[in-house]
């Protein structure tokens, strides 16, 4: 079992079929904050649902194409955070992210992403970090922009969002920058 502790409030472990619960509970708990921003909230209906993301995201990782843990805040699961895609042939990660309503403005998103980047950096070799966010998503944009990612440019209507298209802004991080931070 994948476990990575950032400090003494926060740590990074694989999703197990026994999490389905809570992860289910936490996305309904935050489905008002959540589904502006995720087209996989209204899919989310059930602990079933749940599981078979969890499922999913453990083969993803067994495959070596990706990495989700959930973000233990004091032991309670309180979000998700990890590699929706991983590029090993050119040593790239993209992150994706979100916390539960509840665990908002604490500065666990910040912390949770940075020790992910230490560990994509020392541990796995990777050389670059994107992380992309809808252009009018202010509090998942400023997570890249805090740790001093460069914002890369805009992809436009790149996500269609219920019933509308959303843009996508690009930010990077290569290996060299965070060490060099």
């Amino acid at each position: 079992m994948f476990l990575f502790e950032i400090d003494e409030e926060i740590a990074l472990k694989h999703l197990e079929v026994h999490d389905a619960a809570p992860l289910f509970r936490l996305t309904d708990e935050s489905r008002t904050t959540l589904r502006p921003w995720l087209a996989w909230v209204d899919h989310t209906k059930t602990v079933e649902d749940s599981k078979t993301f969890i499922e999913s995201a453990l083969k993803q990782f067994a495959d070596k194409r990706g990495l989700t843990t959930g973000i233990l805040y004091h032991g309670e699961l309180a979000g998700v955070v990890g590699f929706n895609h991983l590029d090993r042939k050119n040593n790239i990660g993209v992150i994706g992210y979100w916390l539960g309503s509840k665990y908002v403005g604490k500065g666990i998103m910040t912390r949770a992403v940075s020790g992910l980047i230490d560990y994509a950096f020392y541990s796995l070799g990777l050389n670059r970090i994107e992380i992309r966010a809808a252009s009018a998503n202010k509090q998942s944009r400023a997570i890249p922009e805090r740790l001093g990612f460069v914002q890369e440019g805009q992809l436009r209507q790149t996500e269609w969002l219920y019933n509308h298209y959303v843009d996508h802004v690009v930010y990077g991080m290569l290996a060299h920058e965070w060490r060099e931070k």
